[in-house]
């Protein structure tokens, strides 16, 4: 099972917090970065210095790392056209040197669409727009060089776009859906996805959204994506650390306990078919943490 380092930034984390982890776990051989996308902390914390723009903070990433892959889970359909996103992760993607991967939703938070000004539809537009923005970001990054896009849809209509640039990867970067919807999400998984993310769910509600997604698949007769899931993470050489690493964070995560029980939780979404496991790090000052799972948990799972 492959492991990403997964952040909230938006909980309270500078641009050199976040380059402090990415790097760090580059060095300790995770496969991926990957960060939220929000503008608005949730719950008590105060989010300070304030919410950082995921795509900026990625190119910069880009530019100063060599290895690790990096991506977003999830973007927000709400918070970007989507030619011009097509256009952004296409950037980020040659400036990394093609190690980007998109993760892309209908967006859910309404609080932080209010606070900044963002228009948050009803969620079967959001999801009719997520639709589109699939559609035209993948078809955009697909179109041959010298061929132009046009789209027609109910919410987007791109009219004869050059459609570059160009991402490094062939054909394209990754893209990554995720959610527990019953019908819309799997359906949309199943068109579009390179890969699907269960999020922050009990392994029967993982179960039951791998069977949906399996579903979904077998009717557009196209193959199941690679599987991957979300949980936060306590990990502690002793059970005295692994509490402690809880209690910094405020409750006690799913993903808890000793190396060797992490790695037993882990093992248990294995055998669902989960071949990449997103660890999402809330205290984001403990790099002994990442050292920990790196040094423990990730060779138990190769």
């Amino acid at each position: 099972m492959r492991l990403v380092i997964f952040i909230e930034p938006q909980l309270g984390a500078s641009y050199a917090d976040q380059l402090r982890i990415a790097q760090h776990a580059e060095r300790l051989g995770y496969d991926a970065f990957f960060r939220s996308d929000h503008f608005l902390t949730m719950g008590s914390a105060d989010g300070l210095p304030g919410p950082t723009e995921s795509w900026a903070t990625l190119a910069a990433i880009a530019v100063q790392t060599s290895t690790i892959r990096l991506g977003t889970l999830l973007t927000s359909a709400t918070f970007r056209h989507p030619g011009l996103l097509a256009v952004t992760v296409a950037q980020v993607d040659q400036m990394s040197g093609g190690r980007v991967e998109l993760g892309l939703g209908a967006g859910w938070y309404e609080a932080e669409h209010a606070a900044y000004g963002v228009p948050f539809p009803s969620t079967r537009e959001r999801f009719d727009r997520l639709e589109e923005q699939l559609a035209i970001v993948t078809g955009m990054w697909t179109t041959p060089v010298g061929q132009r896009f046009s789209f027609d849809g109910k919410h987007y209509r791109l009219t004869d776009s050059p459609a570059l640039p160009k991402p490094t990867q062939t054909p394209r970067p990754p893209i990554i859906v995720g959610g527990k919807g019953p019908k819309r999400t799997p359906s949309l998984a199943a068109r579009f996805a390179d890969e699907f993310n269960v999020p922050f769910a009990s392994l029967d509600v993982t179960r039951a959204v791998i069977d949906r997604v399996a579903a979904a698949c077998e009717a557009q007769s196209r193959p199941m994506p690679v599987l991957s899931v979300a949980q936060t993470i306590a990990c502690g050489q002793t059970a005295a650390e692994a509490a402690r690493r809880a209690e910094a964070v405020g409750y006690k995560p799913p993903l808890y306990g000793t190396p060797d029980q992490v790695v037993a939780q882990l093992r248990e979404l294995a055998e669902l078919g989960v071949s990449r496991a997103f660890l999402q790090i809330l205290d984001l000052s403990d790099l002994d943490h990442l050292d920990l799972i790196a040094g423990a948990v990730a060779p138990q799972l190769r």
